[in-house]
């Protein structure tokens, strides 16, 4: 009995409120469990937008950018309230999930446990994330060139399609007077390679969901939710107890 219930309460601890400020965006990551494919063709992919566009509508979140890949998808997501992304990712999981299983008649989990977020500095990495996500076709050799994939933001931000899902975010808004101004510097933009330090640098903070950014971005963060926003070393020190003898 006691060792259940320290299990319960070791999941319970490890399962602490995810960093969410109203008004900040959101780099969201959900992956198909054990890295399969939650995505088998293309009415999927289209059912999933569908899914998707009704999930931003009912929660009130801005879509900026996104991707869907064979076996994960990554959304850049500004929420009106805190709470909100989590109520997205709820109801479009759940939703899909469903239709993904009547569809193909099978049962069971489909995506690899909960997502994962952080929060990003619209002044230095905002546009970085765009970026990052509508370049991951190319990082994983699928394609070349970012307008080969069918299945981004990235025709809608470059190339001046519409794309009724996405609402620029005032940081893209700021490339120029006029869409065919902005899409124009944002393509300028994304044929500047990301440096490796920051792609490694959102892998990073995403995988530890904190807040990436700037110093006072952190601090900000940190000060409004009562939580450590930074990164963690990758190995923690020993502590006293397991250091050995001198």
């Amino acid at each position: 009995m006691f060792r259940r219930l320290r299990a319960l309460d070791a999941r319970t601890m490890a399962r602490l409120p995810r960093l969410e400020l109203p008004g900040v965006a959101q780099h969201v990551v959900q992956r198909g469990n054990n890295r399969l494919p939650c995505f088998l063709d293309d009415s999927d992919r289209l059912g999933y937008l569908q899914l998707l566009r009704q999930s931003l509508l009912a929660s009130g979140c801005e879509l900026h950018a996104y991707v869907l890949m064979d076996n994960h998808v990554h959304l850049l997501v500004t929420p009106p309230e805190a709470g909100g992304v989590s109520r997205l990712m709820q109801m479009l999981g759940r939703r899909y999930v469903g239709a993904f299983n009547a569809r193909h008649r099978r049962t069971g989990t489909l995506w690899e446990g909960r997502y994962k977020s952080c929060l990003v500095d619209a002044q230095d990495y905002l546009l970085a994330c765009y970026r990052y996500i509508e370049l991951n076709p190319v990082r994983a050799r699928m394609i070349e060139s970012p307008e080969l994939h069918a299945w981004s933001s990235y025709p809608h931000n470059a190339l001046c399609q519409t794309d009724p899902l996405v609402i620029p975010h005032p940081c893209y808004q700021s490339l120029g007077p006029d869409r065919h101004s902005r899409a124009v510097a944002y393509q300028a933009i994304v044929r500047e390679a990301l440096p490796d330090h920051t792609v490694q640098e959102i892998r990073l903070y995403l995988q530890q969901q904190r807040a990436l950014g700037r110093d006072e971005f952190r601090s900000m963060v940190q000060a409004k939710t009562r939580r450590f926003a930074g990164i963690r070393p990758a190995h923690r020190p020993t502590s006293r107890q397991q250091m050995p003898c001198k």
